[in-house]
């Protein structure tokens, strides 16, 4: 097994923004923007799985593409291997896809129809230059058996083929340039339960074999808790508490992570649900609430949380929050 080493960042985004522009007007002027991420850094380490959870709508996917630079990012830092990846070229990126992949949600829009699956496996191959065509087919073989498939899948379509086995063919195709980083955008949010732990106990095992680096994107709290190192909890773009896995399910600090954490159902029949019942809508990112932005639904805010935005601060050894009542 290859050895953690969580003292070496891979990934890291330096107070990261992503705002997508509203235009109106004759002349089709910026009007407002969607502030799908707002100010957010993140730390990676190699080797480790970093859950990223929230309510739908609150940035996380694009959190995840916009790290990868398929979104050009507003402003902020993203550095790769210590590596300032924020203003690279189309070209200038080319060499770093082999490094970062990423699996998307839905396993059958994600894949090309036309294709047979050795084409779609094979494919990032030929164009990064790897691999003669028959070492590119063996190599292909080799990757559907690493996910659980055969070689006999390599001639047939994706509409052929269940949606836990698409997204063994969208994993495949993650691992076709060797990547080191990988982000997983709701990876498993589209299978059924069974199939969820087939595809999670997949991932973990090829972490465990070639050494991976995941962010994992999910709303989902206790596939994230089995999956990650660390989480961070993200609510209208901004990361809102962060800490080591085990943390964060035990004593978490965040008013919106707690209020998260108690709606979770529990697969116990003997558990008594205590939810914290959160007031009102998630606001628009076009126009997020002054201060805190989660001081509109918390049942703890005060004057000044309408006033000024929390730092993410540390509040105990590896535990930060964004919160002024901690």
């Amino acid at each position: 097994m290859p050895e953690k080493k969580e003292n070496t960042p891979l990934v890291e985004i330096q107070n990261l923004v992503k705002y997508y522009p509203i235009l109106g007007g004759i002349f089709l002027k910026e009007v407002a923007a969607v502030k799908a991420v707002d100010d957010v850094s993140l730390t990676i380490f190699k080797g480790e799985t970093l859950g990223l959870v929230g309510e739908s709508g609150c940035g996380k996917s694009t959190l995840g593409k916009t790290l990868l630079k398929l979104e050009e990012p507003t402003s902020g830092k993203i550095l790769f291997k210590g590596q300032e990846i924020q203003d690279y070229t189309s070209d200038e990126m080319r060499p770093l896809r082999k490094k970062m992949q990423i699996i998307f949600q839905d396993p059958f829009s994600s894949l090309n129809p036309r294709k047979t699956v050795g084409s779609i496996i094979g494919e990032p191959m030929k164009i990064h230059g790897m691999y003669t065509g028959k070492e590119r087919k063996n190599r292909v073989r080799e990757i559907l058996e690493t996910v659980g498939l055969g070689k006999e899948h390599m001639r047939r379509y994706p509409h052929q083929f269940s949606g836990g086995q698409r997204q063994r063919i969208g994993v495949a195709r993650a691992l076709a340039l060797e990547p080191e980083f990988i982000v997983c955008d709701e990876a498993v949010s589209a299978l059924d339960v069974s199939i969820q732990a087939q595809v999670i106990n997949l991932l973990k095992d090829l972490q465990e074999t070639f050494g991976f680096t995941y962010l994992f994107i999910s709303h989902d709290l206790h596939v994230v808790e089995f999956m990650s190192d660390r989480v961070a909890v993200m609510y209208l773009g901004k990361i809102v508490e962060y800490t080591h896995a085990d943390t964060l399910y035990a004593t978490p600090l965040h008013p919106y992570t707690q209020a998260l954490l108690s709606a979770s159902p529990m697969p116990d029949p003997d558990y008594e649900s205590r939810a914290i019942i959160l007031q009102g809508d998630v606001p628009s990112p076009i126009d997020p609430p002054p201060g805190c932005r989660f001081h509109t639904r918390c049942p703890l805010r005060q004057d000044m949380c309408t006033q000024k935005s929390p730092e993410l601060r540390e509040i105990h050894p590896a535990h930060f929050a964004a919160c002024f009542l901690l």
